[in-house]
């Protein structure tokens, strides 16, 4: 399925029927992420909505970097659930789309149920995380330079890409990236989000997010301390779990696809 979302075409799936849950992947990902989750969800009696975000998959590549922020694609979200007629959806996030879950908590907290982030914590505890956190996002800073950054990434048969992600699935995701723009449109929502600025310059103001969260972070994270997520209690008026998984990498959803299935059926009401 597809809607056109202000002139930019987004590409979406929906599988069974129930409670909607919105499955949001990230960086370099689609929603091919959730292919692990999606039956089992459905199988359950749940609705899952599983897009892909702007700039990845089959969805519209805006040319501007400023096309990628956070708003812009969270009004894709909404386009998509107006769309499907649903008021209210558990929101379920990894890597750049628990950002984007994030700021659909904070910014329309009458759409979201439950909220789950995978990996990626609340932005104001990622902002306050320290310098170890800092250390770990140094490819953000790579990211934003255009031209440098995507031929780093993909010299060499994609060689960097390949030893710096330890991606699962890393051939499927590099061909997606070799389609015309793909790899400048997925790393500008870097250039339009994380620019060097926001890491290090005043923290903003943000409500607190007053839908039920849960924030799940694994001991394998290259790319993620444990304090960016566990921290993210103190902007959560709702209530608040955590859960630490021993072992699995950064790519959850492929990697412990199980162990997340079974969390995310154990935390999100019928």
């Amino acid at each position: 399925m597809h809607i056109d979302s202000g002139g930019v075409e987004i590409e979406f799936e929906v599988t069974g029927d129930g409670p909607p849950v919105l499955l949001l992947h990230g960086f370099p990902e689609s929603g091919r992420l959730w292919r692990h989750q999606v039956p089992v969800l459905a199988e359950a009696g749940y609705k899952v909505i599983v897009p892909d975000l702007r700039g990845f998959g089959p969805s519209g590549r805006p040319a501007d970097v400023a096309a990628y922020a956070l708003w812009m694609a969270g009004g894709d979200i909404l386009a998509v659930l107006d769309h499907l007629g649903v008021e209210r959806a558990h929101v379920v996030g990894h890597d750049f789309g628990a950002a984007l879950a994030w700021y659909l908590g904070i910014s329309n907290p009458d759409r979201v149920d439950h909220l789950v982030a995978l990996s990626v914590g609340h932005p104001l505890s990622f902002r306050s995380a320290g310098l170890e956190q800092l250390g770990k996002s140094w490819y953000m800073l790579l990211f934003q330079f255009e031209g440098v950054a995507e031929q780093w990434l993909s010299n060499d048969s994609w060689a960097n890409f390949r030893t710096w992600s330890s991606h699962p699935d890393a051939d499927a995701v590099i061909a997606d990236l070799e389609r015309d723009g793909a790899l400048t449109s997925a790393l500008n929502w870097y250039r339009a989000n994380v620019p060097p600025e926001a890491l290090i310059g005043p923290p903003m103001e943000l409500p607190p997010v007053g839908a039920p969260t849960m924030g799940v972070w694994s001991t394998g994270d290259f790319a993620l301390t444990e304090q960016q997520m566990s921290g993210s209690s103190a902007h959560v008026a709702g209530p608040w779990r955590y859960e630490r998984m021993e072992g699995p990498g950064h790519w959850l959803p492929l990697e412990a696809p199980d162990e997340v299935t079974r969390r995310l059926l154990d935390f999100l009401p019928h």
